[in-house]
This record gives structure tokens, C-alpha cells and sequence, in this order.
């Protein structure tokens, strides 16, 4: 794929699952400001990836949150294996340490076979963090707090969102063209 393609699928994703079905309700605010780095990754093994995410650390930290508030490390093809992909989470999370930016910047996932510790794969609840592609969501972590702040009731979205997969199904969800 192109990386035009790579973008174009990702932002559908973001404008019909996590801003359509408000799976993450702080997203559309910085999305439509266009504060969403989009970084498609050229990474051929993990350790490039790696060093992507080094560079991409230091670009987010560097940059004013009205420019950059938060960037998707995209990789079309490397981790096609979902617990490979979980594994190398970790190894992201070390990098974020090394940077010293443990409370300053947070990674979230998103896999296009993500699945939760417990669960089947083609269970809907799974759905809430899978994208086209593996995703290293780089996240401020004072946007994070003040998002959380203007929203009541921040830890009761993760079961809004099962709810809203649930009433959407599997049907629904794929007829978003995902």
C-alpha cells in the first residue's frame, strides 16, 4: 500500500469508528484542529521501529500541544502477529522510560486483530482498539488529564463503548467499511 492509502484508511477509521461512534470522546476536538500527527512508518524490523518512536518522542515533546497534540505511529506491515505486536509494547513502553517521559507522554494500541486477555477473537468488545493497522498512539499526558477533567465520567467509556459495539455488531461494524 501507498502511504497515501495507509493515511486514507486511517483516517476513515478515526472519522467512522472513534469520532463516528464517539469511541474516544476527546479525539474529534484535536482531530479537527488538526493536532493529529499521522506518521506512517517505513520501519523493516523492530529496532527501526524503535527508533522512530525515538524521534517521534522527541518531535511530540518539542512541539506546542496547539501544533501536535498527539501522533499515530502507523505500521502498515511489520506486526501482522497481534502478541508480537503486544510484546513489543513493552519494549515501546522502555523507550518512553529511556526519554524520561514516564508521566509527561503515554502509549495507547490499536491492532487490526487486537484482542483483550479473556476474550474470543471475533468478540465486539475487541473492536473498541482495533484499527486497519498496528498503531503506537503517542498521547500527552496533560491532555489526557484535562480530557478526563472536562469528562464526568471518564472510566465508565471503555463500557459505553463495549455498549455501543454491542448495539452496533459485528454486522454494523463492518459495514462501516473497516
Amino acid at each position: 500500500m501507498t502511504d497515501e492509502a495507509v493515511l486514507a484508511a486511517t483516517r476513515q477509521w478515526l472519522e467512522r469508528a472513534v469520532i463516528g461512534l464517539n469511541l474516544c470522546p476527546f479525539a474529534k476536538a484535536v482531530y479537527v484542529k488538526n493536532q493529529v500527527r499521522l506518521v506512517v512508518s517505513k520501519a523493516r524490523h523492530a529496532d527501526d521501529l524503535l527508533e522512530e518512536l525515538d524521534r517521534e518522542l522527541d518531535l511530540l515533546v518539542a512541539t506546542p500541544a496547539e501544533e501536535i497534540d498527539t501522533t499515530l505511529l502507523i505500521h502498515p506491515t511489520l506486526f501482522d502477529d497481534f502478541l508480537d505486536f503486544n510484546d513489543f509494547l513493552e519494549i515501546a513502553e522502555g523507550v518512553v522510560d529511556e526519554h524520561e517521559l514516564e508521566g509527561v507522554v503515554q502509549l495507547a494500541s490499536f491492532h487490526p486483530k487486537f484482542q483483550f486477555e479473556g476474550t474470543g477473537p471475533e468478540d465486539i468488545g475487541n473492536y473498541t482498539n482495533r484499527a486497519p493497522f498496528a498503531i503506537l498512539h503517542l498521547l500527552r499526558e496533560e491532555s489526557v488529564e484535562r480530557a478526563v477533567e472536562a469528562f464526568p465520567e471518564a472510566e465508565a467509556i471503555f463500557a459505553q463503548n463495549v455498549a455501543t459495539l454491542e448495539k452496533l455488531g459485528l454486522a454494523g461494524w463492518k459495514a462501516l467499511g473497516l
